[in-house]
C-alpha cells in the first residue's frame, strides 16, 4: 500500500510538472492562439454572396425606348445627349457611362459595336452635359473612347432594316478604373474597363433609344 500510495504521488507530480512545461492552448491563464485579423482569434467569417447592385436612373433627352432624335446621330449633328442619373449608392468613387448597339454584332458575333465610353466619371457628378468635346481626357479626369476615336460616335443603322437598340450603361463603381484611354482599339480598351469594373459595381442604370436612318 505503501509503494503504490509513493507511485501514485510521483505520477501526479511528474504530470503537474509537463502541464507546466507545455500548457495546452487556451487553458485557464494562458491565452489561446490569436488568428491575425479575426476579433477574438475566431477565424474569419466567408461570404461569398454576391453584393447587391442597387438599380438606378438614367434618363435622356428622349423616352426610354423611344426613338433617338437625327441631332444625336451620324447623320444629324453626331452630337452626344445630355444625360442625368439618380438613385446613386453610398461609397460611389466613379461612374462608367458604355453605348453600344446590341444589334450590330462584330468580333464574330461574339460582341457588340461600341459607340461611346466615359470612365473615370467622378463619384460626385449627376450627369453629363450635351455636346461632350473630343479629346481622350475631359477636364474632370474622366476619360473617353469611341467607335473611330476619342469621342462619342452616334447611331448609325441603316434604312433598308429594322431599328437597331442603342444602349446607354451607366455603372456605378466604388473605386476608380485605371485604364488609359490611348493606345488600344476601342474593343479592347472596352474589355479592359470592364475587366477594371469587376468586383466593384455598386449600381447600374439603362437606358435605351431606337434609331435608324430616314426615321
Amino acid at each position: 500500500m505503501r509503494f503504490a500510495t509513493t507511485a501514485l504521488a510521483l505520477t501526479l507530480a511528474g504530470a503537474a510538472a509537463l502541464g507546466a512545461q507545455a500548457p495546452a492552448p487556451g487553458r485557464a491563464g494562458t491565452p489561446a492562439p490569436q488568428t491575425p485579423g479575426a476579433p477574438g482569434g475566431a477565424p474569419p467569417q466567408q461570404n461569398n454572396r454576391p453584393r447587391a447592385v442597387q438599380v438606378m436612373t438614367l434618363t435622356g433627352p428622349w423616352p426610354d425606348g423611344g426613338a433617338i432624335p437625327a441631332p444625336f446621330s451620324q447623320a444629324g449633328r453626331d452630337q452626344s445627349p445630355a444625360l442625368s442619373w439618380s438613385q446613386v449608392p453610398d461609397g460611389v468613387t466613379s461612374f462608367t457611362l458604355i453605348v453600344h448597339d446590341l444589334d450590330a454584332a462584330v468580333g464574330n458575333g461574339t460582341d457588340d459595336l461600341l459607340h461611346w465610353m466615359v470612365w473615370n466619371i467622378p463619384g460626385t457628378a449627376t450627369s453629363l452635359p450635351a455636346g461632350v468635346p473630343q479629346g481622350p481626357t475631359r477636364p474632370d479626369g474622366s476619360r473617353q473612347i469611341g467607335a473611330s476615336g476619342p469621342y462619342y460616335r452616334g447611331p448609325a443603322a441603316p434604312a433598308n432594316g429594322p431599328a437597331h437598340h442603342y444602349v446607354f450603361e451607366l455603372y456605378a463603381l466604388d473605386a476608380p478604373v485605371n485604364v488609359a484611354a490611348v493606345g488600344e482599339s476601342p474593343a479592347e480598351t472596352r474589355a479592359a474597363v470592364m475587366a477594371a469594373m469587376a468586383g466593384h459595381i455598386r449600381g447600374k442604370a439603362v437606358y435605351t433609344g431606337l434609331y435608324k436612318r430616314g426615321q
